[in-house]
């Protein structure tokens, strides 16, 4: 099976167990994943991650023009701004994962720094979240909003749209983006009851093994 095959099949693969968990629903969410050779393939526009169908994946080339397969998503933009500040991106994962989006919500979020420290694995897979201000679905922006960041951050979330998560790969941006997802909903439960959260130490020690920027 050649690269591109079997990138495809991962995509479908990954998506569908994330649509099959209520992680992403309807035609929400997309991902894209890059290819030795530069190239990059994305989740079409309008597309369902339940459903989706490996030969007719987007196919776009290093710029992110469509060579073939259906129309990419129309958040083209936000995908390609990881890949172009973030050298070592490999995959883009972007959901509409109801605990990150409710969380995204609230007047208590450290806009620097979304996910409170309640879990070392939020910080060792994730590492400090942005939250960007909301934008319509599609708006350009969106990639320049990340671009404003210089590389700085593997994740972002979208105010009341989504989480979006770079890794060096399709299963490494897969697990961190579900490990947000995770912490903001043990965020979530324990909202107001004053949970035990790491120590700045902790905090620290975990960057450090990790190498995300504090």
């Amino acid at each position: 099976m050649s690269e591109a095959a079997k990138l495809r099949e991962e995509i479908c693969l990954l998506a569908k167990s994330m649509f099959d968990r209520g992680l992403t629903c309807g035609a929400s969410g997309n991902i894209s994943a890059r290819l030795t050779d530069g190239t990059i393939l994305v989740t079409p526009t309008g597309s369902s991650m339940g459903f989706l169908d490996p030969a007719r994946i987007s196919h776009l080339d290093a710029r992110f023009q469509h060579i073939d397969g259906d129309l990419p998503t129309k958040e083209v933009p936000l995908h390609s701004a990881f890949y172009d500040t973030r050298q070592q991106t490999g995959a883009v994962v972007h959901l509409h994962s109801t605990h990150s989006v409710a969380w995204s919500m609230l007047p208590e979020v450290d806009p620097e720094d979304v996910l409170p420290p309640l879990t070392p694995y939020s910080i060792m897979r994730v590492g400090r979240v942005k939250l960007l201000p909301f934008f319509l679905p599609g708006d350009p922006e969106m990639g320049n909003a990340v671009r404003g960041l210089a590389g700085q951050r593997s994740a972002v979330l979208l105010a009341n749209h989504g989480p979006v998560v770079a890794g060096k790969d399709i299963w490494a941006a897969s697990i961190a983006m579900e490990e947000l997802e995770e912490t903001a909903k043990l965020a979530l439960l324990t909202r107001g009851l004053n949970p035990r959260q790491l120590s700045a130490e902790q905090i620290s020690a975990l960057y450090d093994m990790t190498g995300h920027s504090k």
